[in-house]
């Protein structure tokens, strides 16, 4: 899933990045609510994680026109966390609101709580042919056979698996998966798709459909 956090501290805004990523997350940062709305117009983000006291653009601003758009889940962070404040955010458009200090894994559970909503509804457990793959608990297996998957591969499968017997474009997979700062004309997804079907084994499960992507058979 796509995200886009909003927060002006950078340290922080590096130790969240960092952490979602671990979680399997394509982050992008804005440091500043004018950056934040340049951002969102040509990509469209599954999550805003939005601080709230933002320069240039108030992070209240930022969320109102987010809101407007209804293209991404917000949720909000700041460090009030009373109940007038979190009237406030939900009123502005917010999906949720988080107070600071955070425990992490209540952030990373949220946004994929945020996730979920934005996106076609998806079984909490995907599963095809004998592949099973579990988001939340971060666990994927063929036949009961446990795989070790980088979170690239992780990503990827979990698109495959969303829709079994469907293309999915190489396009898609980049922008959905990767980054901002990755090179659209890298070969990083032919090279993900590659190490990932080592990994599942035989009998082959991903076929690739010339000049169209990727499809995992059903």
């Amino acid at each position: 899933m796509r995200v886009l956090l909003v927060e002006d501290e950078e340290p922080l805004a590096r130790y969240i990045a960092a952490g979602l990523r671990k979680h399997g997350f394509a982050v992008d940062v804005a440091h500043d609510g004018g950056t934040a709305l340049d951002m969102c117009g040509p990509t469209p983000y599954d999550v805003v994680v939005l601080d709230r006291d933002l320069p240039r653009v108030h992070g209240d601003t930022v969320c109102r026109r987010l809101a407007e758009r209804g293209e991404s889940r917000v949720l909000m962070l700041t460090a009030s966390g009373t109940v007038e404040d979190r009237v406030d955010g939900l009123t502005l458009g917010a999906d949720d609101y988080l107070g600071k200090p955070f425990a992490f894994s209540e952030l990373v559970a949220r946004v994929h709580a945020l996730a979920r909503r934005s996106a076609p509804a998806r079984p909490p457990v995907l599963r095809a042919a004998d592949v099973t793959l579990d988001p939340a608990r971060r666990t994927a297996e063929r036949a009961g056979r446990l795989l070790s998957l980088t979170p690239k591969e992780f990503g990827v499968l979990a698109w495959l698996l969303a829709a079994p017997g469907d293309v999915v474009s190489a396009e898609t997979l980049l922008d959905k998966v990767w980054d901002e700062h990755a090179d659209p004309f890298t070969n990083a997804v032919r090279i993900t798709v590659g190490t990932l079907r080592r990994k599942l084994g035989d009998p082959p499960l991903i076929d690739t459909v010339t000049g169209a992507g990727y499809r995992f058979r059903p």
